[in-house]
């Protein structure tokens, strides 16, 4: 993110979305070995030649191995597309902006400029609240509302983003080269005459 930084902003806050959109992949990775290997065991066992007397000792070796592609199966189809789903997705933000990406090949990319945001609202699930995190949508004028889903620490991450709005110059302070809004500000300032 470092490199796409405009002159003078500064990163805040980068983090990844709440992993327990990793619970379900995680409970697969450890349960497609193990009955795996439940089924393998009764398979030599001789459950399955017990079960259908057709498929005989021959068949022994094919079924352990349809086993073992199965428990693999899970782990590529199922477990890995959401582990870098989840690798893939970075909330941050910036003094100025804040940044969603996602995608490690394909990649999208959502922005909402902190001076465009009109308001803040902070969604939680009941179960987002257990794990402390929620959605963080911002309404901006022109670029109707952009949501960050499960956001951790979604309440700290709500604070550092009002900070870093309260943070944001004025429109008439930009500096030295700003426009002079009183006559009496525009004379030397030994010049200048109390009017009031």
């Amino acid at each position: 993110m470092r490199k796409g930084l405009v002159p003078g902003e500064q990163v805040i806050v980068t983090t990844r979305p709440q992993p327990r959109k990793l619970a379900g992949a995680a409970a697969a990775f450890v349960l497609a070995p193990a009955l795996a290997a439940y089924a393998s065991a009764w398979i030599i066992r001789g459950g399955a030649a017990g079960l259908v007397p057709a498929l005989g000792g021959k068949a022994t070796p094919w079924l352990v191995a349809c086993c073992v592609l199965a428990a693999a199966g899970v782990w590529l189809a199922y477990c890995l597309p959401r582990l870098l789903r989840w690798l893939g997705t970075r909330y941050t933000l910036t003094s100025l902006r804040m940044v969603a990406r996602h995608g490690i090949i394909n990649r999208r990319e959502q922005q909402a400029d902190l001076a465009s945001v009109r308001n803040l609202t902070v969604r939680e699930t009941l179960l987002q609240r257990l794990v402390r995190s929620g959605n963080i949508s911002l309404e901006t004028g022109y670029q109707g509302v952009v949501v960050f889903r499960d956001v951790p620490e979604v309440a700290r991450f709500r604070d550092f983003i009002l900070d870093a709005i309260g943070e944001l110059p004025d429109g008439h302070d930009a500096g030295p080269d700003a426009a002079v809004h009183s006559p009496a500000e525009a004379l030397p300032k030994h010049e200048r005459r109390w009017t009031g």
